[in-house]
């Protein structure tokens, strides 16, 4: 069973849909676990370093949260747009996408990144910090923000393979970054020190640059792995390759239709009308948790800590949706690119259901072992007791969380970002917020997370009802069926052979 199904017009069943939502979702899960065991390990191995650099981590994680969400909403009008072409059998126009995206991704990434090296310094104090942990968190977020441009380009061929219907390199390349990271912090975050391995002892040497050594491990790790992703969609990937033995077949559709690598007027506005409103919603939902720290953070250096680890501790939760979501989106894409409305219409309820089951069951998990998790991530007392009694509060919301992520999933696939956006930003502003600011001063950080609770069950009821109205399939790209694919890329050779 592959993709080839939606675009051949072939009637699938529901154990055919069960089946495609499996292959595409369970690397794609794989690779969101992996990535949230490096942050596990990552806040693991800063933890011991002690509740300073835990807490310098920690304040700026949501601004770095807002950076990186930013970029990878930026990419996503690219590759919607890849999908919508696949799933019309067109590769050509999906080959010529992929490499304007890659022109334009790699441009916002380093218009973003110059912004936040511009804010890198006073951020802290701006969040409240305690002046003894702002310089560490200075130069935290300045290292990560400088390899935005290389974490964008990985973000979006990432996201062009996933269009693609190839969830298992994109996977797998992904789980390749967090196994380097873990080594780059191995040998960068402590100093020289004796370890004993299987009954003997060695020396393992260290840079022992502490919060600095885990920011650069990360940032090499991602430097290596967006080359990676972008050379093998570049050579081999069949849908988007333009390098090695497709190499000739371009050539020839340049000198042809001269093929550019910036973005033509079609591609260029399709990619705005669907990036611009997630875009926007990231940076509106990344100020409300940035808002959020800012409450937090008069609880002090324990309370800040333990609210950054349970936010790590809880991703276990939540990252399978959106494993379930890369799915969610390259099947209702594909499905709409292909002009089968009823057929996304269907693997969207199909994701929903599979995304809230799975998120369900691991909310259980971690209500039952919060206090395990905790311990593993810091040694400080404090600091568990009140990150597991945060985590057993928000367990009991996933269900609906998954219903949220996946649905959204679902809608961007088709291109239908507007709404969807609103409705993200609206819950978290104007009911998260509120509650979390009104709770704190009577529950503490367990205040906070209750209004997380509250406010992610209410977005899931939302979405769930947009899902069932259908009206995401009347607000997409207007690029569904070959017969408008066709005419898009016949106005774009016109512009191109016009310079």
């Amino acid at each position: 069973m592959n993709l080839d199904f939606i675009s051949s017009g072939k009637e699938l069943t529901f154990r055919d849909r069960l089946k495609l939502t499996m292959q595409l979702a369970w690397p794609a899960i794989v690779a969101q676990l992996s990535s949230i065991m490096m942050q596990y390990i990552d806040a693991a191995m800063v933890g011991r370093l002690g509740a300073d650099s835990s807490a310098s981590v920690g304040l700026v994680s949501t601004s770095l949260w807002l950076f990186w969400g930013v970029c990878s909403a930026a990419t996503v009008g690219f590759s919607v747009q890849i999908a919508h072409r696949i799933g019309a059998a067109d590769s050509d126009s999906a080959r010529r996408i992929f490499r304007q995206g890659l022109t334009g991704s790699f441009l916002f990434g380093i218009i973003i990144g110059l912004i936040g090296l511009a804010i890198a310094r006073p951020l802290p104090h701006w969040l409240g910090g305690a002046e003894e942990v702002c310089a560490d968190s200075s130069l935290y977020f300045a290292v990560f923000v400088s390899a935005l441009p290389m974490l964008t380009l990985n973000y979006f061929g990432s996201g062009a393979l996933r269009a693609a219907g190839n969830m298992m390199v994109a996977g797998g390349l992904n789980v390749m970054m967090c196994i380097l990271d873990v080594i780059f912090n191995l040998f960068l975050i402590f100093p020289t020190r004796e370890v004993s391995l299987l009954g003997s002892d060695f020396i393992l040497p260290g840079a022992g640059l502490g919060v600095l050594g885990a920011a650069l491990g990360t940032v090499f790790a991602e430097i290596i792995t967006a080359v990676s992703v972008v050379l093998y969609a570049a050579t081999k990937e069949k849908h988007l390759a333009f390098l090695g033995k497709f190499r000739d077949k371009v050539r020839e559709k340049s000198e042809r239709f001269r093929d550019r690598w910036i973005p033509s007027g079609e591609v260029l506005r399709n990619a705005i009308r669907v990036a611009t409103p997630m875009t926007l919603e990231h940076a509106v939902i990344c100020g409300a948790q940035i808002m959020i720290t800012i409450i937090v953070a008069p609880l002090g250096v324990f309370a800040i800590a333990a609210n950054s680890f349970a936010v790590t501790a809880e991703a276990l939760c939540y990252m399978p949706g959106y494993g379930i979501a890369d799915a969610a989106t390259t099947l209702s894409g594909q499905s709409y690119g292909a002009g089968r409305k009823e057929l996304a219409r269907k693997f969207g309820w199909l994701t929903v259901g599979s995304g809230m089951i799975i998120m369900g069951v691991m909310g259980v998990a971690l209500w039952i072992w919060s206090p395990e998790v905790m311990a593993l991530l810091t040694p400080v007392k404090e600091i568990q007791e009140l990150g597991f009694s945060s985590l057993r509060i928000e367990a009991w919301a996933e269900p609906m969380f998954a219903a949220s992520i996946v649905a959204y999933g679902v809608m961007v696939g088709v291109g239908d970002t507007v709404i969807p956006a609103i409705m993200n930003f609206s819950s978290i502003w104007l009911v998260r917020v509120p509650l979390a600011a009104i709770l704190a001063g009577t529950m503490g950080l367990q205040g906070v997370w209750l209004a997380m609770c509250i406010e992610l069950t209410f977005r899931g009821c939302i979405f769930l009802w947009r899902l069932a109205s259908g009206a995401w399939l009347k607000h997409g790209l207007k690029t569904s069926g070959n017969k408008e694919l066709k005419e898009a890329d016949i106005r774009n050779i016109e512009e191109s052979e016009e310079i």
